[in-house]
């Protein structure tokens, strides 16, 4: 009887095994030699511009990538991990998504942001607008807030070590960074909006403006590599970083955004949908120090893809550095089959 329980047990286990493969068991989908010459030929192309490249079948967990341990600066796509941070906190009981928020001129930062070319007119603004502006939209002002009220950029990245995403790290807010690429002054209210900021930048000699980008393309300081960003994205898909209704509220808020529309999601396929969060710094002398997009590829038929896309130092035009973004989307997906 012992020996007929088990083997019956033995049976069962084999059969749910073979109706639900664990991961890893599946057949790869990529042929990882192929696509990784697709995306040096790409790359060939994008130079003197350094592509790096992701993706990750969210079947399997087979991940290829080009160029994936190189650490890339963020610029915006930051901002779809600090939405899962303050999220993380309001499932904590931390924060609430319809608490009020006062902006004050020491909170305002520089362009793009809508809620700074507003102010003083409007001033409140509840949790949750500031949580779609900033992942969604990418307004800095609301990424600056919502990053201060979960304890800075440190905060942010010990909470991505935490959850096992390492390579992906936060040392700045925006009114911070993005001045400091310039060579600029730190941030004042009375820079907001991007009439006031363009002249100072300008005004900025154009050696101290040379040198501050190539110290920010040098520095370690707020990058993520392509692998980490994948590894990112998964684990919020999984569930693995926040409860699954800020979970699903997060993955929506990243498919609304109107950003991006050249870039990846110029390669989906009918019926397929993208969750993602783009990136890019300001074009100054003839160079674009980061023109990214991260995200989620959902087909009609429930296959996901996790990819990530970083250009740096980019010498061409804004439509061909979205071309080449949008190119490794249909390579990727071209590959997967879709």
């Amino acid at each position: 009887m012992l020996r007929r329980a088990f083997l019956l047990s033995a049976a069962a286990l084999l059969t749910a095994c073979k109706a639900e493969p664990m991961l890893g068991q599946l057949e790869p989908v990529f042929d990882g030699k192929d696509l990784r010459q697709r995306l040096q030929a790409l790359a060939d192309g994008a130079a003197p511009g350094v592509l790096g490249v992701a993706v990750r079948d969210c079947q399997t967990g087979q991940t290829v990538a080009f160029n994936g341990e190189h650490p890339f600066p963020l610029q915006s796509v930051f901002k779809a991990a600090l939405g899962a941070a303050v999220l993380a906190e309001i499932d904590a009981g931390k924060l609430r998504l319809d608490q009020t928020i006062t902006i004050r001129d020491i909170d305002l930062s520089p362009p793009f942001s809508p809620i700074a070319d507003a102010w003083p007119d409007r001033t409140d603004y509840t949790l949750e607008d500031l949580l779609e502006r900033a992942s969604g939209a990418s307004d800095n002002t609301a990424a600056d807030v919502l990053m201060k009220l979960i304890g800075g950029p440190g905060v942010l990245t010990a909470w991505l070590v935490q959850k096992k995403i390492e390579h992906f790290r936060v040392d700045r807010y925006e009114r911070q960074l993005q001045p400091e690429i310039a060579g600029m002054a730190s941030f004042r209210a009375g820079w907001k909006g991007e009439a006031n900021y363009r002249p100072v930048l300008l005004a900025v000699p154009e050696a101290t403006r040379r040198a501050a980008t190539a110290a920010y393309l040098a520095d370690p300081q707020d990058t993520a590599t392509p692998i980490a960003a994948v590894t990112f994205l998964e684990a919020l898909r999984a569930g693995q970083l926040i409860s699954k209704p800020s979970t699903e509220r997060l993955l929506g808020i990243m498919t609304r955004t109107g950003t991006g529309a050249k870039r990846l999601k110029a390669a989906l396929p009918d019926g397929a949908t993208l969750a993602h969060k783009t990136g890019g710094a300001r074009t100054d002398l003839g160079m674009t120090p980061a023109t990214n997009d991260i995200g989620i590829y959902t087909l009609k038929d429930g296959r996901q893809y996790a990819v990530a896309v970083f250009l740096s130092a980019s010498t061409a035009p804004e439509d061909q550095r979205d071309a080449v973004i949008a190119e490794v989307g249909r390579i990727v997906l071209r590959a997967a089959g879709a």
